[in-house]
């Protein structure tokens, strides 16, 4: 081959290269457009944002995770108040009124549920997981966050309840107003639905997944809230352990444990039905113990630690304390006076008190201790099952169930 040819061969190799990789990037382009779905019943006249041409801040995960967490909480809030004047003819006196609202509600937790989103990503992703990838962790992590608020909106005006995380519930600031918080803990919910849109819109696979995965978790703490709802309306006998089990698994586990390790594991491309069959049932059983905990911290636990005044006695709550107390505990004469006074005394009340020392007379703190330390050594022991062998094999390592135990193991409020 002369030196000629040899040189027309190359730039022919070259010219050939440059058309594949001209074709893979025109391909992928093409791809991410196909993956985008349009609304058009929705969008209207309105400018939508879309999640490729998001800029989110610097996301600090190894030195400052609780601040860089808060920052996006900001970014999401701010995002909605400029939104809804322009495409929604908001007011600017019902565009404060949100912000005021939010400012409230969706912030000063301790954010266990939405750091666990970022926690969980990296540790399936891998540390040199990209800012993007680190803030779209955080947005889900925040709209678990802006759920749980919307939750408790609606929890402390039907539980009637006085004080949330340290301050006065929502509901209670409102005045003769205080009706106006139920709208307020929908529109909550309807921005959760918004910010999932707005940040993940650009990939529909995806989108719709975390849509559904949300949706769904939702209607089983709805479904969950429904059951101990009824409790008002129920005799003492009815509130048993296994109502407090079916209550508890479906009002706080699956939103407070499961949907964290679930939207870290969609968001990492994690398809494996078996690794989230696997991680439902570590964490849901995660979040049973979570709850008998609760119920406890709620009896015994100070308010200026707990962060709330402990209502569960007044309000007739099928707990975790009083049903084992009631049904497997209690003598006759001390089931009579639960049955006169659980439920119908008020807070801080001799007959609350009463009841209180009833419990500790009948050995529940040490029977819940006993209870706290088998649960933990149960889930421990989950690593090395064919549960953990699945998630292990999905990419899922145990450190993200771990570190969501180690997170509420003990814990004091």
């Amino acid at each position: 081959m002369t030196s000629s040819s040899s040189s027309t061969s190359m730039i022919g190799v070259a010219a050939f290269a440059a058309f594949a990789a001209g074709s893979l990037v025109t391909a992928a382009y093409y791809k991410k457009r196909e993956n985008k779905t349009s609304f058009p019943a929705t969008e209207g006249k309105r400018k939508n944002c879309s999640s490729s041409s998001m800029e989110y801040p610097e996301y600090d995960y190894e030195n400052d995770p609780k601040g860089s967490f808060s920052k996006i909480c900001d970014l999401l809030i701010e995002e909605i108040l400029e939104d809804l004047p322009k495409n929604y003819d908001l007011p600017l006196r019902e565009t404060e009124w949100l912000r005021k609202m939010l400012e409230h509600t969706v912030k000063g937790g301790k954010m266990n549920r939405g750091l666990m989103v970022v926690e969980s990503g990296v540790a399936i992703m891998g540390k040199n997981v990209s800012n993007v990838k680190l803030c779209q962790l955080a947005v889900l992590g925040w709209t678990i966050e802006w759920l749980q608020a919307w939750l408790l909106v609606a929890d402390d005006i039907m539980d009637s309840s006085l004080t949330r995380r340290g301050k006065p519930c929502w509901y209670k600031t409102l005045g003769d107003a205080w009706y106006i918080a139920i709208n307020d803990a929908v529109t909550i919910e309807a921005f959760v639905y918004k910010i999932i849109r707005r940040h993940f819109g650009d990939d529909s696979q995806l989108q719709l997944k975390l849509l559904d995965l949300m949706m769904e978790t939702t209607l089983q703490t709805e479904l969950g809230q429904l059951s101990d709802t009824l409790c008002d309306v129920l005799t003492l006998s009815d509130l048993t352990p296994q109502r407090w089990h079916l209550i508890v698994k479906y009002k706080t586990a699956f939103y407070s444990f499961y949907l964290s390790v679930a939207f870290a594991m969609t968001l990492a491309g994690v398809n494996d039905k078996q690794a989230y069959d696997a991680a439902r049932d570590i964490l849901i059983e995660m979040g049973v113990y979570f709850q008998a905990q609760d119920d406890f911290l709620d009896c015994y636990a100070p308010p200026q630690v707990l962060g709330k005044i402990g209502t569960d006695i007044a309000d007739k709550k099928c707990g975790w304390l009083f049903t084992k107390a009631y049904h497997e505990l209690a003598n006759q004469t001390q089931k009579a006076y639960l049955d006169q006074h659980y439920g119908k005394c008020e807070v801080g009340s001799p007959e609350e008190i009463k009841i209180k020392e009833l419990y500790t007379q009948l050995g529940l703190k040490d029977i819940y201790s006993k209870y706290e330390k088998e649960s933990y050594e149960k889930i421990m022991a989950m690593k090395d099952s064919p549960a953990g062998n699945v998630l292990a094999k999905a990419g899922v390592p145990w450190i993200v169930f771990e570190k969501f135990l180690a997170k509420v193991y003990k814990r004091s409020h």
